[in-house]
């Protein structure tokens, strides 16, 4: 009965299982764009030598003290933060979570490279083209943050502590990303200042960076948002969604009467 059905069904699904394929490939290089463009606008900051990014600095605080390469200092953060999540969620942690080591370690791999790239660029000591450099990395990490959040395939372990945060304790997700970037900043600066006497991480660009990233990112997100979500998440004709839909119902039926075929046979 069902065989036959199928058989007149003609199974229109698998061009829908390549037009999700697509879909996922295109988001998922998408997310990785945005990475790699954060990850350009912290190494600008980096070189500008005037203070990085919250979120960065302590990354950059693991190099300026111990001399850790930032790439894997970053990489080792991640792991930190992903432990963290562990320990405040326990049994609410999900396994899916640790994804977000493959993404740190990614950007770690980014953050090394585009480091490798911003040391071709000259060394000044020019107030005004480093203040420009400031400038440039925040609109670079702004862009970047608003690439890769709309494909939605893992936040970054800062995000997820963040939200791990949030939901254990209750408290709205804007509250605990300036308590946690206000804690970063204060637990680098300290360190710096302990460790090498000097603020190293923290400086004028970390100011600029907390203040500005936001309001640039929200400037783009008004001007593009629209147009970028329907160009990464795409739509689906009503009729083409029916048509999947109905298609689903018909392998599930399938897959449930071949299912008690092969019971029926063992019994």
């Amino acid at each position: 009965m069902f065989r036959g059905k199928a058989a007149r069904h003609n199974f229109p699904s698998e061009r829908g299982v390549k037009k999700l394929n697509k879909k996922i490939a295109k988001r998922l290089l998408l997310y990785l764009l945005g990475l790699f463009v954060m990850t350009m606008g912290i190494a600008i900051s980096v070189k500008s030598d005037m203070g990085v990014s919250p979120v960065s600095s302590i990354p950059y605080t693991m190099t300026c003290v111990w001399g850790i390469e930032m790439g894997l200092a970053t990489i080792i953060f991640h792991i930190f933060l992903v432990i963290l999540q562990f320990l405040i969620l326990r049994k609410s942690f999900k396994a899916t979570s640790l994804m977000q080591v493959v993404v740190g370690i990614v950007f770690g791999y980014f953050t090394t490279f585009c480091n490798w790239c911003a040391s071709f660029l000259p060394s000044t000591d020019n107030i005004i083209i480093r203040v420009l450099m400031v400038l440039c990395s925040v609109v670079l990490v702004a862009v970047g943050i608003f690439l890769y959040m709309p494909p939605n395939i893992m936040p970054l372990a800062g995000e997820g502590t963040m939200k791990a945060i949030s939901d254990k304790f209750h408290i709205e997700f804007s509250k605990v990303k300036i308590c946690f970037d206000i804690s970063m900043v204060v637990i680098s600066l300290a360190t710096c200042l302990i460790a090498i006497h000097a603020f190293g991480s923290v400086g004028f660009g970390t100011v600029i960076s907390a203040l500005l990233v936001g309001v640039v990112l929200g400037v783009i997100t008004k001007r593009f948002g629209e147009r970028y979500n329907h160009f990464c998440m795409g739509e689906v004709e009503p009729e083409q969604e029916k048509e999947l839909e109905a298609d689903i119902r018909v392998q599930a039926e399938i897959t449930v009467s071949e299912t008690d075929d092969k019971s029926q046979e063992s019994a």
